[in-house]
């Protein structure tokens, strides 16, 4: 995996200006059809821009971080219009027709939630996380509003016109989005309070992707939950007198953030899988499990054993991959009288599934050599060598952020999928 730092600059011919907001620049490239440069600006504001102030470096920390965030949700595979790093102020983004709502998605109640709903106190936790929606209009303050009145606005971008479908996979995806980036920050310690974001219409695709930016504006981060340690933009907001020290505190907290963002792209965790086929036979279906392996960003290797031919090579094998201190799912594939499963589950604490390759003329008998099990073993069974794959992804996920971001965009998409096919069917019967 590329740091989210490096980039080589391309020679790019800037078209029109397209936008400008409070902290960046978007311009069209005329080489690069269907593309934009998002170009940040060394500026801070608050409460739509009412305070305003420059910051030296400021562009660069937020586009490092916005880099860094993308990244590592692109890769989860969370769709989003960011494409690559171009220079240390700016990034190439696919063009997108904004739509103007603020997603905001919060763990912890604080800042103007608790000014919009007098009683509740700072610190209450919300399971699930809310969701809330603003229209982004600077002259009246961001009101907030409802599903209802997004859908009645009748909103239509790039010919893609926003109703119920397009709000729930916004909100479902605002939700996802949240929960990722949670987990992420989570090794370092870090609470993530709340995250604001924004949704564009892929000028190409017609499609909802994550656009505009995610950096230190976007969020309150607490380090150990500690809301006096926050490195967030809400330390610019709480000064009372910008001063030259004063900036230099909040450029600090940014630099900070800037920095351990580029963790979210790391693991400490480890883990594998390893396949036991008792026959070459099997190949196929064990490469099956592999190729899915793979999507989760775990590696997988496949061994050839059989319980009931060579016990003492099996046991010799699952000794081998103990020994190295290395976490490790086992999945047994074994057809006719499924003894590798079972002898693997009673001789070793690491998980163990069966994925048995059953065949068309004996399956339905040779799978109860995989369901009933000796009492005192605990190796469940998935006939689909994707479901295998994805239930040792569930397993490493405890520890593992970036498994787990992979099964959370995965989850989301096909909720996705699901929500679009119906969208489509009612059209056709309408």
């Amino acid at each position: 995996m590329k740091p989210c730092g490096s980039f080589a600059p391309l020679d790019l011919k800037l078209g029109k200006k397209v936008n400008e907001g409070k902290t960046k620049e978007v311009y069209e490239l005329p080489d690069i059809p269907g593309c934009v440069l998002m170009q940040s600006k060394d500026q801070i504001t608050a409460g739509n821009a009412a305070r305003k102030d420059r910051m030296e470096g400021k562009a660069a920390i937020s586009n490092a971080t916005t880099s860094c965030v993308f990244q590592l949700l692109q890769e989860a595979g969370i769709r989003t219009a960011f494409v690559r790093k171009q220079s240390d102020t700016a990034f190439i983004a696919t063009h997108c027709e904004m739509i103007p709502i603020e997603w905001v998605c919060r763990r912890i109640a604080t800042g103007s939630f608790l000014k919009r709903n007098p009683g509740v106190k700072e610190g209450y936790r919300f399971y699930p996380p809310k969701i809330e929606m603003f229209y982004k209009d600077d002259a009246n303050n961001d009101p907030q509003w409802s599903e209802e009145q997004i859908i009645e606005a009748k909103f239509c971008f790039a010919g893609l016109t926003i109703g119920q479908t397009e709000v729930d996979i916004m909100s479902r995806s605002t939700q996802a989005i949240f929960e990722i980036l949670e987990k992420s920050w989570q090794p370092q310690n870090c609470t993530l309070v709340d995250l604001k974001i924004e949704f564009g219409v892929n000028v190409l695709t017609k499609e909802i992707v994550l656009a505009d930016v995610i950096d230190n504006d976007s969020w309150r981060l607490w380090p150990s939950g500690d809301r006096s340690q926050q490195k967030d933009k809400q330390s610019y907001r709480d000064l009372k007198e910008v001063t030259p020290e004063a900036l230099q505190m909040v450029k600090r907290n940014f630099e900070w953030v800037a920095e351990r963002v580029q963790l979210l792209l790391k693991t400490k965790s480890q883990g594998r899988v390893v396949v036991l086929m008792g026959s070459p036979s099997d190949l196929t279906h064990c490469e099956k499990i592999k190729k899915a392996c793979a999507t989760f960003g775990i590696p997988c290797e496949l061994r050839v054993t059989s319980a009931h031919k060579g016990p003492d090579e099996t046991l010799r094998i699952k000794a081998e991959y103990e020994g190295d201190g290395i976490p490790t799912v086992f999945v047994a594939v074994a057809g006719r009288s499924n003894g590798l499963g079972p002898v693997m589950s009673g001789n070793t604490a690491y998980p163990v599934v069966n994925c048995p390759p059953l065949s068309a003329d004996w399956g339905t008998q040779d799978v109860w050599s995989s369901l009933r099990l000796p009492s005192g073993l605990g190796c469940p069974t998935t006939l689909s060598p994707e479901g295998a794959a994805q239930f040792a992804a569930q397993i490493f996920g405890l520890n593992n952020h970036l498994v787990w971001a992979k099964l959370r965009a995965n989850m989301l998409n096909t909720w996705i999928s699901l929500k679009q096919a119906d969208k489509r069917l009612r059209e056709c019967t309408l």
